[in-house]
C-alpha cells in the first residue's frame, strides 16, 4: 500500500508553537485528490455537523470550537472513513479519491491514532478473503484462528498506545477496533454455522462475550461495535434449527431482532442507532413490502427518537414511490455537455433501462459494461441509459472515450445525496426499468442478475 507523505508547512507550525495545555478546540484540513464532488461532509453518527468546500487547491480546513471529542465520519461522496477527533487535535487529512480508503493518511497531532485505525481496517479488508474460507472449518479450529489474529492486533496496539499518550477515550475507540471487528466474525460464524452446539460447545465458543459491553454510548456510532451488536442480536434472535439465510429475508426475524435488542441492549443512544439500522435493512427488502407496516408498528415501541421514525417512514413512502406503474419521480442530472437537465426531459418513447456507475469503482463499471454490451446485443429495442453517481470530469472523460461509450446515453447525479434518496439507491448494481412512457416496470433490479431478464423480457 502506497503512503502519501505530504504534510504542510502551516500545520507543522500550528502544532508545534501552541502548548498544548493552552489551546481550546479542534482543527481539521485535508486535500482531496482527484476528487469526486466539490465538497467533503463531516458526520456525527446520521447528522450533518459541517459541509467544507474544496478550494482552487482541492483543500479544506476549518476550526471548531465547540465539537465534543467522539467518533465522527468524513465523507467524500460516496465513499466515507471513520475518524477519532479531540479537544486540541489538528488533524490534516489527506486522501485520493480514485483509491479512497487505501490513499489516506493523517498528519498533525491527533494522526497517530487516525492512522492506527485506517491501517487496522486495511489490514482486515485484506484478511477477508482468507477468513471467509475458514467458515467451514469446526469451532475449535476456526476459535483459533480468529484468537490469533486478535493477539497480533493486540500486541500492535499496545506498541501503539506504549509510545504514545492517548486519552482514555482514544485508547478505548482504538481497542474497540479489533476486538469488536473479531467478535464480530465469531457471531457470524456462529450464524452462517446455526447455533445448536453442546452446552461446552457454547460456553467455549462464546466466552469472549463476557468481557465486552452491551450498552456503551461512546461507540454507539462506531461501525466495528454497531456491526458486533447487529450480528449478537441477529444470533440470539435466530432459532437453533433454523437457517439464518432464510430468516433474515422475513419480516418476522427483524421483528425478533428488535425484542431481542430491546430486552438485552441498554443504552438510548445506541438502542435507537441499532433499531435505525435493523428498520433500514428491513425497509430495503423490497419484496415485504406488504409485511412493512407491520414491522413499522413495532419499531415505533422500541424507537425513541422522532428524527430517526421520520427517516424511516420517508424512506418507506420514497420505496413506494418506485414500485410498479407508477412515473419514475424527477431528478436533476447532468449530460456529458456539462448542461443540467430533468431525468423527465430525457425523452423515453421507447423501454428503457438505467444503469449505474462510480469513478471510485472502475472494476465494477467494467464489469458493468461488459454486461451492457451483452444486454444490448440481446434487447436492441431497449435504450441503456448509464448514469454516474458523481458528476462529470476531465477524468470521466478520459474514462469513457478509452472504452468507446456512447455519450448521448450518458448522464451523472448533480446531488447524489438527494438523487439516492429518491431513487432508493443503495447498491450501485440497482437497476431501474422504464416503459416507453416513462413509468416504472422494475424500480429495484439487480442490473447483474439473470432474473433481471425476464423484466427486459416484458418490457
Amino acid at each position: 500500500m502506497k503512503k502519501f507523505q505530504f504534510i504542510p508547512i502551516f500545520i507543522i507550525l500550528f502544532g508545534c508553537n501552541l502548548n498544548l495545555e493552552t489551546r481550546t478546540g479542534i482543527f481539521l484540513g485535508g486535500q482531496i485528490i482527484n476528487p469526486s464532488s466539490r465538497d467533503v461532509t463531516l458526520y456525527q453518527g446520521s447528522k450533518v455537523i459541517d459541509i467544507l468546500d474544496l478550494d482552487d487547491n482541492l483543500m479544506f480546513q476549518t476550526k471548531y470550537d465547540s465539537l465534543m471529542s467522539g467518533i465522527y465520519k468524513i465523507e467524500h461522496s460516496p465513499e466515507y472513513q471513520t475518524i477519532l477527533l479531540e479537544e486540541t487535535d489538528s488533524l490534516w487529512i489527506r486522501i485520493n479519491a480514485t483509491t479512497f480508503n487505501e490513499s489516506i493518511v493523517f498528519s498533525g497531532i491527533g494522526a497517530t491514532k487516525n492512522n492506527f485505525l485506517i491501517d487496522l481496517y486495511l489490514k482486515q479488508e485484506e484478511e477477508a478473503d482468507y477468513l471467509s474460507t475458514k467458515y467451514s472449518s469446526n469451532q475449535v479450529t476456526f476459535k483459533k484462528i480468529i484468537d490469533s489474529l486478535v493477539l497480533e492486533k493486540k500486541t500492535s496496539w499496545i506498541k501503539m498506545d506504549s509510545i504514545n499518550n492517548l486519552s482514555p477515550i482514544a485508547q478505548k475507540v482504538t481497542q474497540a477496533a479489533y476486538i469488536y471487528h473479531y467478535a464480530s466474525i465469531r457471531e457470524r460464524y456462529a450464524l452462517l454455522r446455526g447455533s445448536n452446539w453442546t452446552k461446552l460447545e457454547d460456553s467455549l465458543f462464546f466466552s469472549y462475550r463476557k468481557f465486552l459491553n452491551y450498552g456503551d454510548n461512546d461507540l454507539a456510532f462506531f461501525d466495528p461495535y454497531v456491526n458486533y451488536i447487529l450480528n449478537y442480536v441477529s444470533q440470539k434472535a435466530l432459532n437453533g434449527e433454523e437457517s439464518y439465510f432464510k430468516a433474515k429475508e422475513t419480516t418476522s426475524f427483524n421483528i425478533k431482532r428488535l425484542e431481542v435488542l430491546d430486552k438485552m441492549i441498554s443504552g438510548k443512544l445506541l438502542r435507537n442507532n441499532l433499531s435505525r439500522a435493523i428498520a433500514f435493512e428491513e425497509m430495503l427488502k423490497f419484496k415485504n413490502q406488504t409485511e412493512h407496516d407491520l414491522f413499522l408498528q413495532y419499531y415505533a415501541t422500541v424507537n425513541s427518537s422522532k428524527d430517526y421514525l421520520r427517516e424511516v417512514l420517508a424512506l418507506h413512502q420514497d420505496i413506494n414511490k418506485m414500485n410498479y406503474g407508477k412515473p419514475l419521480p424527477k431528478v436533476l442530472l447532468q449530460n456529458f455537455d456539462r448542461n443540467t437537465v430533468n431525468s423527465a426531459s430525457i425523452g423515453y418513447g421507447r423501454p428503457t433501462v438505467i444503469y449505474f456507475w462510480s469513478q471510485t469503482q472502475m472494476n465494477q463499471y467494467r464489469n458493468t459494461l461488459n454486461r451492457l454490451k451483452k444486454l444490448k446485443k440481446g434487447y436492441p429495442k431497449i435504450r441503456f441509459i448509464g448514469i454516474c453517481i458523481q458528476p462529470f470530469n476531465a477524468l470521466t472523460d478520459q474514462i469513457q472515450k478509452m472504452m468507446g461509450v456512447e455519450n448521448k446515453d450518458q448522464f451523472a447525479l448533480t446531488n447524489f445525496e438527494k438523487a439516492s434518496k429518491v431513487w432508493v439507491l443503495t447498491l450501485l448494481n440497482k437497476s431501474i426499468a422504464l416503459n416507453k412512457k416513462g413509468f416504472i416496470v422494475e424500480g429495484f433490479g439487480n442490473f447483474f442478475d439473470i432474473e433481471f431478464e425476464k423484466v427486459l423480457n416484458s418490457l
